[in-house]
């Protein structure tokens, strides 16, 4: 794996999944230059008083100039409007570019900056990011280099782990998945404590056995070599309760309903970038 260390990198945007990185970056002690641009002061502040080496700018080609890696952090409907003011730059220097933007297709970043000889690397990350337990789904056109290559993989797994894909379509397919995954389990988490209050538990008694036995079930498989199915029919003994619970939830279509929700997540992910 190629060290990110003794490189330049600037955060186009400053929200949630940008601090996230530079969290994790700067958590791992690699010895790199960081900055970050935002039209907002309020944003470049909280920035500065977190991390007070980091240089903060509010005009995003100053950011760039002398760069070797561009994340471009901002929202999918900005994403045209902050890259075609950046062409001159970006392709004098053809620095990495590195795009978290959900639903921003490579061609139409190239088309945005000028030129399709430019290395990009699309992303989808997720929200457990910020928490530095993130999955991320990962894309390379063919003009990154193989230590672009890692040093894209560098920044992402700072808050995570990281999945390369082959295939940019499948990036929608990563957005049903994991991108919009927390709030399926998230849900499921929500309608346990709520079920659980009606057997009688407080609240707070709810949430505590509900959250623990997520964390525990999440770690319990991510340290086993067996798929979940395997794991489910362990815990579910014949005639026993787990399997009475089981018997619910799959006649009343559960397998079948994420289905469909996820199709339908995947959908919306390909309508938006069309």
């Amino acid at each position: 794996m190629k060290q990110i260390k003794n490189n330049t990198i600037t955060f186009i945007g400053a929200g949630n999944m940008a601090r996230s990185l530079i969290a994790g970056l700067i958590e791992d002690k690699s010895p790199l230059s960081i900055r970050i641009s935002d039209p907002s002061t309020d944003q470049l502040q909280a920035i500065k008083k977190i991390w007070p080496s980091i240089e903060t700018f509010a005009d995003n080609a100053q950011a760039i100039d002398g760069a070797d890696i561009v994340v471009f952090a901002v929202k999918p409907q900005i994403m045209q409007a902050v890259c075609e003011p950046l062409q001159t730059i970006i392709q004098a220097q053809a620095p990495l570019l590195v795009s978290i933007a959900a639903g921003v297709s490579i061609d139409n970043m190239s088309n945005w900056l000028g030129s399709n000889a430019l290395p990009i690397v699309r992303c989808m990350p997720n929200t457990p990011a910020l928490v530095q337990s993130g999955m991320t789904g990962l894309y390379a056109n063919d003009r990154v280099t193989p230590e672009q290559h890692d040093l894209a993989e560098s920044i992402l797994r700072a808050v995570g782990s990281t999945l390369w894909l082959a295939d940019e379509d499948k990036l929608d397919a990563v957005t049903a998945v994991s991108g919009s995954g927390p709030a399926y389990f998230f849900l499921v988490m929500e309608a346990m404590q709520e079920a659980a209050q009606k057997l009688g538990l407080t609240a707070e008694e709810a949430r505590l056995l509900v959250l623990q036995t997520a964390f525990g079930a999440s770690k319990l498989a991510l340290e086993s070599s067996d798929d979940a199915a395997i794991l489910r029919q362990r815990v579910t003994s014949k005639g026993g309760t787990t399997e009475a619970a089981l018997k619910e939830l799959m006649d009343g279509g559960l397998p079948e309903l994420f289905d469909v929700a996820l199709k339908a997540a995947s959908d919306r992910s390909k309508a938006l970038r069309s």
